[in-house]
C-alpha cells in the first residue's frame, strides 16, 4: 500500500469503462438486450470488448432502415424516430421479447433488463451536432416490477466518431449505474459522466420510474444535472416530471417570468395574467402556440451560500400546484436566457419583470465579462423580436408609482434606455392591482418562519392551503415555535 504524505490532494477513483462492463458481465444473473438506432452499436461493443459478454447479452440489435424499424417497433404518430415515445416503445419491446423468449423456470434468479438508445448524431454540413434519448428498463430482483431511467443527451463534439464512442461510454455508465448505484440517485446522475467530460455531451432531461425509484422526485433530479454542469437549463411540469425544453419550446411564442417565487405571491400571479393578456395581444401571438414559463436562477436557489434542496423543492410544489410548468438556470444575466431560447424558436418572446429587475439590466457592471460590453448583450438580447412588460413599483415614501416614463437609470444609460423605450421594447403594465403592490416574498416567509398571522391573504388561492397541508417552508416548525 502506497505511503500517504501531508499535503496530499485526495482524487476521486473512477472505475474505467472496461472495468464496469466486465464487472456487469462477470456478474451471472444481470441478462438482457442491447437495441441502438443511429449510431452504430457502441455500448454493446463495450461489453463484447472487456470480455465474458455471452453471459449478459441476450442480443444486440440495430433497426436502421425505417422501414425494419417500424416493422418491430411500429410508427410514431409523427413519423419521427429520434423520440422518447420511440425509445419507451423499444425498451418496452425488448423486455416483453426477453419475458416471452425466456423461461422463468428455467431462469429463476435473472435479473432482465433492456438498453435502448435512439440516436442522430453531427449532420454532414456539420449545422446540428446531434442528439438523443437513451433508457434502461431493467429489474433488481427477479419476482418485482421493472425500473425505468431515461434520459436525453444533446452532442457537444464535431465528429461522428468520436460522438459515438461517446455515446458508448454513456451507455455503459447507465448500465453499471442502474444495477449498482440505485440506491443512490443522486450518485447516480454523476457518474454519467465517468470518463466523459462537460465537453463532450449535455445531459438536459431525466426521469427515474419504477417501484425502487419511488421515493424519487425527479424534479430534485433535475437539480442535479444544473448542480453538476451537466446542463444550462432543465424543465419540469405541472405533474413534477421533468420535460425536455427543446420539446416544449419548440416553434412556440414564449412568454418567461423570473422571480424567487418563495412563495408565490399575489404580485407573481398579477404580473403573470397581466403580461400574457398583454403578450396574447400582440400580432402573430397565438395562445395554442405559446408557452409561459416561470424560470428560477439557480443562483437564486443558492442565495444563501448553498443550494436547499428542500426550498427548491417547496417552491417547485407550489408552482406546480398553480399548473405552471418550471424553468431551472445558470442564467443569471437575461440576454444568456433569450439567447438559449433561440435555440428552439424563432417566434415572439417576452420578458415580464419588476422594475428593480429592469434597473439591473441596464447596469454596466453585468457585462464586464463581455468584449462588447453592454451593447453586446443588448444587441443579444433585442435581437430577436422581444419585448419586455415592466411590472410597476410603489414608492412608499413618495407614493409614486414606478414605471418606463418615471424609471430613473444611470445618467450613461440614459439614452440607451430611451432607443429601446421609443421602439416599442419596453411595454407598461397599466391595469395592476395597487392594493397588492406592496406584497413582496420575503415578507411572507418571514411572516411564516415566525408564526404570525395574515400572510394567507398575500397568496394566490389555495396556496397558503397547500404550504399548510404540506408543511412547506417551515411551517410546522413556526408553528411549534409559536
Amino acid at each position: 500500500m502506497a505511503i500517504s504524505l501531508r499535503g496530499d490532494q485526495e482524487i476521486s477513483s473512477v472505475q474505467t469503462t472496461k472495468s464496469k462492463a466486465l464487472r456487469i458481465n462477470l456478474n451471472t444473473d444481470i441478462y438482457g438486450t442491447f437495441a441502438e438506432i443511429g449510431a452504430g452499436q457502441e455500448t454493446a461493443r463495450n461489453f463484447f470488448r472487456s470480455g465474458a459478454a455471452s453471459g449478459t447479452i441476450a442480443k444486440a440489435m440495430s433497426a436502421y432502415d425505417k422501414d425494419f424499424s417500424d416493422a418491430i417497433y411500429g410508427i410514431e404518430e409523427d413519423k419521427r424516430y429520434v423520440t422518447q415515445p420511440r425509445l419507451k416503445k423499444m425498451l418496452g419491446h425488448e423486455i416483453d421479447l426477453m419475458e416471452d423468449r425466456l423461461s422463468r423456470q428455467k431462469h429463476p434468479d435473472k435479473l432482465f433488463f433492456s438498453y435502448a438508445n435512439t440516436v442522430t448524431t453531427i449532420d454532414f454540413a456539420r449545422k446540428f451536432k446531434g442528439h438523443g434519448w437513451v433508457g434502461i428498463r431493467f429489474q433488481l430482483d427477479p419476482l418485482e416490477g421493472y425500473n425505468e431511467i431515461v434520459l436525453h443527451l444533446r452532442f457537444k463534439e464535431t465528429d461522428a466518431r468520436l460522438q459515438q464512442e461517446t455515446l458508448g461510454i454513456l451507455g455503459v455508465n447507465l448500465i453499471y449505474g442502474a444495477f449498482y448505484l440505485n440506491d443512490n440517485p443522486k450518485e447516480l446522475v454523476k457518474s454519467f459522466y465517468d470518463n466523459l467530460n462537460n465537453d463532450q455531451l449535455e445531459i438536459d432531461m431525466i426521469n427515474f420510474s419504477g417501484p425502487r425509484f419511488m421515493y424519487v422526485d425527479n424534479r430534485l433530479m433535475s437539480l442535479q444535472l444544473l448542480k453538476n454542469g451537466m446542463t444550462n437549463a432543465v424543465m419540469f411540469g405541472p405533474d413534477g416530471n421533468n420535460l425536455l425544453p427543446a420539446q416544449v419550446l419548440y416553434k412556440k411564442n414564449i412568454l418567461a417570468l423570473r422571480g424567487s417565487f418563495r412563495p408565490v405571491t399575489k404580485v407573481n400571479m398579477d404580473m403573470y395574467e397581466k403580461s400574457k393578456k398583454l403578450f396574447l395581444a400582440e400580432n402573430k401571438v397565438e395562445e395554442s402556440k405559446t408557452q409561459v414559463i416561470f424560470e428560477i436562477t439557480l443562483s437564486n436557489l443558492s442565495a444563501e451560500g448553498k443550494i436547499n434542496e428542500r426550498d427548491f423543492l417547496d417552491r417547485a410544489e407550489l408552482l406546480c400546484s398553480l399548473g405552471q410548468n418550471v424553468m431551472i438556470t445558470s442564467f443569471q444575466q437575461y440576454f444568456k436566457l433569450v439567447e438559449y431560447f433561440s435555440e428552439f424558436t424563432k417566434e415572439r418572446m417576452g420578458l415580464a419583470m419588476g422594475v428593480y429587475n429592469l434597473i439591473q439590466i441596464f447596469d454596466e457592471k453585468y457585462y464586464r465579462n463581455l468584449s462588447g460590453g453592454i451593447l453586446e448583450a443588448f444587441g443579444k438580447l433585442f435581437y430577436r423580436d422581444l419585448k419586455v412588460y415592466m411590472y410597476p413599483y410603489h414608492d412608499q415614501a413618495s407614493g409614486e408609482y414606478i414605471n418606463s416614463e418615471n424609471l430613473k437609470v444611470h445618467p450613461r444609460m440614459k439614452e440607451l434606455y430611451k432607443f429601446f423605450k421609443n421602439n416599442g421594447k419596453l411595454v407598461n403594465i397599466d391595469n395592476f392591482d395597487p392594493e397588492i403592490l406592496d406584497i413582496f416574498s420575503r415578507t411572507v416567509l418571514k411572516m411564516i418562519i415566525d408564526g404570525e398571522e395574515g400572510w394567507e391573504e398575500m397568496l394566490p388561492t389555495g396556496i397558503a392551503e397547500t404550504i399548510k397541508q404540506k408543511r412547506l417552508f417551515g411551517y410546522s416548525r413556526s408553528r411549534v415555535k409559536k
